[in-house]
């Protein structure tokens, strides 16, 4: 290699640090067509998209916030322009500066069709993580999103048992940020009959049972005693 590509190499890491997956697919952009192919997605414009798409617009081109058109739709909840980026082949992992992508953003939101549209593609991948560490199933059961909770567990070898940041599972989520009622109460059961671990603690040892005898929730405390809980 020579001296100028050598320093090129070694300017551009002490900037940027290695690329990742997600760097090699995208494209950080300030080209206008790409720009206004995102606010298109911002619009939920598909009859623009389209024509983008055709001009050979970068798909995964990002903002000044590393967000993708695809990133952006999701965002919105714009359903008709995200199906049809990810018909297009967007990148459902690709994380932007608050390290959602679209995949995590609709699971945490509760965007049902999006999620269902990027897991489609065959594509997801699970240990994508957002800013807490976190999978797309957990802050789905802390939000009572039944439906997305249901879709992923229907995933072979899905990670149910992934500790976050808080030392927290989905399980835990569910109970100590749920509030104990019918719809908590229901999504700790899915938990239970998908085969999570009922015993793993929180950063202090307790264990999601002695969270749920605390905070009253009788009925959380029947399903995981049932299930083997200490």
């Amino acid at each position: 290699m020579s001296t100028i590509k050598t320093i090129s190499v070694v300017f551009y890491f002490a900037l940027f640090g290695p690329l990742s997956v997600c760097a090699q697919k995208t494209i950080k952009t300030n080209n206008t067509l790409e720009m206004e192919f995102i606010k298109a997605a911002k619009n939920n414009d598909t009859e623009k998209l389209q024509h983008f798409i055709k001009e050979g617009v970068a798909i995964n081109a990002m903002d000044a916030h590393k967000r993708t058109a695809l990133m952006v739709a999701t965002y919105e909840n714009h359903v008709n322009a995200s199906k049809l980026l990810i018909e297009t082949g967007a990148d459902v992992n690709a994380q932007d500066d608050r390290l959602e992508s679209p995949f995590l953003h609709a699971g945490a939101r509760g965007y049902l069709e999006i999620l269902k549209a990027c897991l489609a593609t065959g594509k997801v991948d699970h240990m994508v993580l957002n800013r807490y560490g976190g999978t797309a199933l957990i802050p789905a059961c802390e939000r009572g999103y039944t439906e997305v909770v249901q879709e992923l567990l229907k995933i072979e070898d899905y990670p149910i048992d992934h500790i976050n940041n808080l030392t927290w599972t989905a399980l835990m989520e569910a109970i100590v940020l749920g509030n104990g009622g019918k719809t908590h109460t229901q999504i700790v059961q899915l938990l239970v009959n998908a085969g999570c671990d009922v015993n793993i603690p929180d950063k202090n040892g307790i264990s999601p049972l002695k969270h749920a005898k605390k905070s009253g929730y009788k009925e959380i405390v029947a399903i995981l005693e049932k299930a083997g809980a200490k």
